[in-house]
């Protein structure tokens, strides 16, 4: 029996254009039997561990297509709620979450990659765990950057710290609320005020000794995943200095700490993220900073931010994969002047120039996550990552039409959430003077340049590489504020080479029939070849789309 009521005009050959089935996207499916470029990177970073890995990989690819996919769209529409006060009017500040926030986080913490067991059992076999580590939000990213955001804010931050600097009673119950890892939903970082989040001298929150610890005061305009139970929060010390704390829901002695959740953010996108406006009201706090010493414990925790910068540079690309496959899909259901969208030569361009974009940026972020650990990169790899996730998601309206712009379709929830990642762990300025403060005080550009020359093949790419070098040296002679204001395109000249260098390299591996080759070189002709004043119209035709196709999604 049919599944819709009859409709007048639903007779004949014109029924199939509105049978819902024909436009399965990419919730449903296995992402990682659907995926090809993933595959290729855990064959490549895993090595001998990737037979041991394949069936958990396939299993945690059938989970992020269905239950994970699934529940986002349900929290989404049902978000977390605050109960402010309890029936005799006490505040108690509780961040209720809906039950479909809660049943992904129980499968993804049952199938946690990213846990300490699974890190060491990982080990024994031969696999690199930060490379599954990168697979495992890389795939949930395709279905909830939101849940990324609230189960991964400043796990690593809280616990380096706390192992560093705090009392050994904190320092246990800080392992006991992290025994699932750094993936799990229990921190949260509260550095942004309503003067804003990166001036710190525009900073407002105060802390006081207390004996060991301290007593913390203040009000946090923006704190995401406010539901979790340890936080880092920045606070000024009597002297002046803005220094990083510990602060818990409950107090030592086991009471209610002074921490008050005045309201939850109406936020654009996000939503399985619980971001709220938070007070301190003479909370018990913890230095993240040696006893006795004049530092300030940033440096550390900037250390750390390096990383989590990393973890929203993967949320871009989770949204610009999912965006392409959901596009690919609608391209092959819907029809157009009597052909399928996918056979229309202008879709086919569209289509091709996000494939080659997407794998750039997937290079780009497991190269972050699973590669050497370059101090200029992680700045480089959000600047580019975070921003594709927007106009790709942008790009799949557009391929939706009219239906890309409506809630009930999977894309609109894309864009929403993908505009908060050019935004956390720093805009696209900061994310520069990051690049500047690299160059500047650390040199980082030199070791950067090395690993482009190492990884380069092609004539043009070494090219490029020796004209990123000599930019870099013109734009030190240049004066200050002028050197500041083209910081931008330098970092957009890094990130290109940068990207072009390690697709040519991923050609090398011999793992794809030569395909990637061919997306290397598209890559490098569209951002640094020089294509002339016809902007190369003039150029000889050439189709690629079917190669790129059959090595982006295997449905």
């Amino acid at each position: 029996m049919g599944r819709y009521l009859i409709e007048p005009f639903d007779r004949g050959d014109r029924s199939d254009r509105y049978a819902t089935e024909r436009y399965q996207g990419a919730a449903g499916r296995n992402w990682w039997t659907c995926d090809p470029t993933l595959r290729l990177l855990m064959r490549r970073h895993l090595g001998e561990g990737f037979a041991w890995a394949e069936p958990r990989l396939d299993r945690l690819g059938a989970l992020m297509g269905g239950l994970v996919a699934e529940c986002a769209e349900e929290t989404d529409r049902n978000p977390p709620r605050l109960e402010k006060y309890d029936k005799w009017g006490r505040d108690v500040s509780e961040v209720v979450m809906p039950p479909s926030f809660h049943a992904a986080r129980r499968a993804l913490m049952e199938d946690n990659f990213t846990s300490p067991s699974f890190a060491a059992e990982a080990r024994s076999h031969g696999a690199n765990p930060a490379a599954l580590a990168a697979a495992w939000t890389y795939l949930l990213d395709q279905a909830d950057i939101g849940m990324g955001c609230a189960l991964g804010t400043g796990g690593d931050m809280v616990v380096s710290l706390a192992e560093k600097y705090a009392p050994e009673d904190v320092r246990d119950r800080v392992r006991e609320i992290f025994a699932d890892g750094y993936y799990s939903g229990e921190a949260a970082q509260m550095f942004t005020e309503r003067t804003g989040g990166s001036d710190l001298a525009a900073l407002e929150a105060t802390a006081e000794p207390a004996g060991d610890a301290w007593l913390l005061t203040g009000f946090k305009w923006f704190a995401s995943n406010a539901n979790g139970s340890a936080f880092v929060v920045l606070a000024r010390r009597p002297d002046g200095t803005v220094s990083p704390f510990l602060v818990l829901w409950d107090r030592r002695d086991g009471s209610r700490n002074g921490v008050r959740i005045r309201r939850l953010k109406d936020k654009l996108g996000t939503r399985s993220v619980a971001s709220a406006e938070v007070e301190f009201t003479g909370a018990e706090a913890f230095p993240f900073f040696g006893k006795g010493t004049t530092g300030s414990g940033l440096g550390t925790m900037m250390k750390l931010t390096n990383a989590s910068r990393l973890g929203v540079a993967m949320m871009g690309v989770g949204v610009a994969r999912r965006a392409l496959v959901e596009s690919i899909c609608y391209a092959r259901a819907r029809e157009a002047f009597g052909r399928p969208l996918i056979d229309q030569p202008l879709m086919r361009r569209k289509l091709s120039e996000l494939i080659v974009e997407v794998e750039a940026a997937q290079a780009l972020a497991f190269d972050g996550l699973a590669g050497p650990r370059l101090r200029i990169a992680p700045a480089l790899i959000k600047l580019r990552a975070a921003r594709l996730g927007v106009t790709a998601a942008s790009d799949a309206i557009e391929v939706h039409g009219g239906n890309g712009y409506i809630e009930q379709w999977p894309v609109a929830r894309l864009l929403r959430d993908a505009q908060v990642n050019p935004i956390w762990e720093g805009g696209d300025n900061i994310l520069c003077l990051d690049v500047r403060r690299a160059m500047v005080k650390e040199q980082a550009h030199l070791p950067f340049l090395d690993r482009l020359r190492d990884l380069a093949t092609s004539d043009l790419v070494h090219a490029r590489v020796d004209d990123l070098a000599k930019a870099v040296s013109a734009w030190a002679a240049l004066e200050p504020s002028v050197a500041e204001e083209r910081l931008y395109p330098l970092a957009q000249f890094m990130a290109d080479v940068y990207a072009a260098a390690l697709l040519e390299d991923q050609a090398t591996w011999g793992l794809d029939d030569g395909r990637k080759a061919l997306v290397a070189r598209l890559y490098a002709e569209a951002h640094l070849v020089d294509h002339g004043p016809l902007r190369g119209i003039d150029a000889p035709a050439a189709d690629h789309f079917e190669d790129l196709l059959t090595g982006t999604v295997t449905l």
